[in-house]
Formats: structure tokens, C-alpha cells, sequence
């Protein structure tokens, strides 16, 4: 059952530009993996994006009440740690493979470092179901995005499994997907009451 209302908290211009900022890095990351050079500092792009969607994942947390039930809190904590750990993950796919020689990096894929990827990756992709599920049941949620965040995330968290293609669409659905939850966190802030001050408030202050 949906929740029966929207309600949001003072929502940091901070978590709107964090949230505006990682869209952005997905485009420079997606556009770096189509092979268009854009300068070494492009490197940092992927790790980047994800160090900045824990700012999506922790703004919508802080600024939406009605989604901090258990099963959110468990989603936005699933996420967040998933995301720091895949931060790790990109630095060394980007920042340490290219510099290795391939029988070097088929050595260390074998062993424990593949075990890890693979827990980032499965608590990524379960952390983002769990978290945009309980969002999805926030009255007035944008499904759109909801469902094209977590296409998209599945595209990313299993992209050994699909062609460049498919992991370049997930790129462009998460672009989406984040200026989407941006402009409903922002909209949604702008309608709530406590943007301009409960009536109820200043009736007991004038009593008083």
C-alpha cells in the first residue's frame, strides 16, 4: 500500500547540485567509453559518478520522510555502502587495469579480488531494489524514473553480462533518472508546507 502522503523536510541545495553533478559525470563517463578523448582527468569519471550518487541516494533519504521506514533505511544503507565499495572497484578498473599486462589482470580476476567485485555488484544491484521499492510506494513518487533507475542500475551492476551498447544505454537511463529525482525532490519541497511555514505553528505562536 502506497503511503498515504508526501511529505518532504528541508531539502540542501547541496543534495540538488550533488545530484545535478553526478548526472553530468555520467555523461563525461559514458561519453569517454564511447572512445571520444576528453583528457586524462576523464579517468576519474567513473569512480566519480558513483561517489556522487550516494548524494542522490542520501537526499532523497534526508528530504523524503515517507521512504525512512525499514525497508528504505535498509535500501539507502544497502546503497551507500554498495557505492563506496564500487568507488574502490572503478579506481582499480580505470585507474590500475590499463597500466597491467592482461595475463597480469587475468591473475588477480581469478582470485579474491573477483569475489569482490562481485559483492559490490550484488549488494549495489539489492540495495537499489530495495531502496526505490519503498520509494516507488511513496505517494506521488515518479515511477518513470523509479523504473528507469533501476533498469539502468541492472545494466551497470551486471555489465560483464551485456554488450557496451546495453551498458551505454544504462548510462544515459541513470543520466535521466537522476535529474528526474531532482526535479521531483526540488518541485515536491517547493509544494510542501513547511517550505513556507505551518499555519498551525504561527496560530500557537500568536496565542502565546
Amino acid at each position: 500500500m502506497s503511503t498515504s502522503m508526501t511529505r518532504t523536510r528541508s531539502l540542501s541545495p547541496f543534495f540538488i547540485i550533488v545530484i545535478f553533478a553526478s548526472a553530468i559525470v555520467l555523461v563525461v563517463n559514458a561519453v569517454k567509453r564511447a572512445g571520444i578523448a576528453l583528457g586524462p582527468v576523464t579517468q576519474l569519471a567513473a569512480p566519480l559518478a558513483q561517489l556522487l550518487a550516494i548524494g542522490l541516494v542520501v537526499g532523497t533519504f534526508a528530504a523524503t520522510p515517507a521512504v525512512r521506514g525499514r525497508l528504505g533505511s535498509i535500501g539507502a544503507v544497502l546503497c551507500a555502502a554498495s557505492l563506496v565499495l564500487l568507488v574502490g572497484v572503478e579506481f582499480i578498473i580505470t585507474l590500475v587495469f590499463p597500466y597491467l599486462p592482461p595475463e597480469t589482470i587475468s591473475q588477480l580476476r581469478s582470485g579474491p579480488l573477483e569475489i569482490a567485485f562481485t559483492v559490490s555488484s550484488g549488494s549495489f544491484l539489492l540495495g537499489v531494489l530495495v531502496f526505490f521499492t519503498a520509494l516507488w510506494r511513496v505517494a506521488g513518487s515518479p515511477r518513470f524514473a523509479i523504473l528507469l533507475a533501476v533498469a539502468s542500475s541492472v545494466t551497470i551492476a551486471l555489465r560483464t553480462a551485456f554488450p557496451e551498447a546495453v551498458l551505454q544505454s544504462g548510462l544515459g537511463g541513470l543520466v535521466g533518472a537522476a535529474v528526474m529525482l531532482a526535479f521531483w525532490l526540488s518541485a515536491v519541497h517547493r509544494r510542501s508546507p513547511s517550505s513556507a511555514g505551518r499555519p498551525g505553528d504561527r496560530s500557537s505562536s500568536t496565542a502565546n
